[in-house]
C-alpha cells in the first residue's frame, strides 16, 4: 500500500462540502434534540395519565429503536402516506428526534436537582407558573445539565455518517463517493477518520472549558 498525497489534494474540495454539511447536520440536529427534548421533559411532568402515558410510550420506542431503522422510515416510508422532505431535512429530524428522548432525561434530571426550596420559594412569592419556570426553575437545570447535553453533541457528530445511507453526502458520503470514482480508499477515508478526531477532541476541549466555566 503506498500513500499518494495527490490523492488527498484531489479530494480535499470533496472533503470541505462534506465537512459543511456535517456541521450543518450537527447544529440543527443539535437544535432539534435539545428543544424537543425539553419539551418532552416538560410534557411528562404534567399531572395527567393522558399526557405523560402517550409521550412516554412514543420517546420510549425512539429511544429503543436503531437511528438508521427510523432514518429509513422517515425517508422511504412517509413519502408513500404523502409526508415529503429532502434527504438532508429528513436526516436533520431524526438525528434531532432520536436524540430528543435521550436530552429529555438528562432535562427531567436537572429539573430533579433544582432544590426543592427554589420551588418553595417561587410559591411563597405567589409567582405565576409560568414565571416559575423560566425565571426560577429551568435556568438553574439548564446550567447543571450543559456538560451532558454536550457529550450528546460528541455522540450526534459520530452517528451523522448513518445519513450517507438515505444519500445525504456529509463526510463519509463525499469520501465513498469520491473513493468509488477513482478507485482510491486509504487516502479520503483516513482524511476524515482524522477529521472527525480533531473535531470530536475540540468539542470535547470546549465542552471542559464551558463546565469549569459554569463551575463557578
Amino acid at each position: 500500500m503506498k500513500w499518494d498525497w495527490s490523492a488527498v489534494s484531489d479530494f480535499m474540495p470533496h472533503f470541505w462540502d462534506g465537512l459543511l454539511v456535517t456541521l450543518q447536520i450537527l447544529a440543527l440536529g443539535s437544535l432539534v434534540s435539545f428543544v424537543l427534548g425539553l419539551v418532552w421533559a416538560l410534557l411528562m411532568r404534567v399531572p395527567s395519565r393522558f399526557v405523560t402515558w402517550p409521550v412516554g410510550a412514543v420517546t420510549e420506542f425512539v429511544r429503543n429503536t436503531p437511528l438508521l431503522v427510523q432514518l429509513f422510515f422517515l425517508f422511504y416510508v412517509l413519502p408513500e402516506w404523502g409526508v415529503t422532505a429532502s434527504a438532508l431535512t429528513t436526516g436533520v429530524l431524526a438525528i434531532g428526534l432520536h436524540y430528543s428522548t435521550y436530552t429529555m432525561q438528562v432535562y427531567r434530571a436537572g429539573i430533579e436537582a433544582v432544590p426543592v426550596g427554589q420551588w418553595e420559594a417561587a410559591t411563597a412569592l405567589n409567582l405565576p407558573v409560568g414565571r416559575t419556570w423560566t425565571a426560577v426553575i429551568l435556568p438553574q437545570a439548564i446550567r447543571r445539565v450543559v456538560p451532558a447535553l454536550g457529550n450528546y453533541v460528541i455522540s450526534m457528530l459520530k452517528d451523522t455518517p448513518l445519513l450517507m445511507a438515505i444519500t445525504v453526502l456529509e463526510m463519509l458520503g463525499e469520501a465513498r463517493l469520491f473513493s468509488q470514482q477513482n478507485f482510491q480508499f486509504t487516502e479520503p477515508l483516513t482524511v476524515i477518520g482524522v477529521a472527525f478526531i480533531v473535531i470530536s477532541y475540540l468539542a470535547s476541549l470546549a465542552l471542559r472549558a464551558l463546565e469549569r466555566r459554569l463551575a463557578h
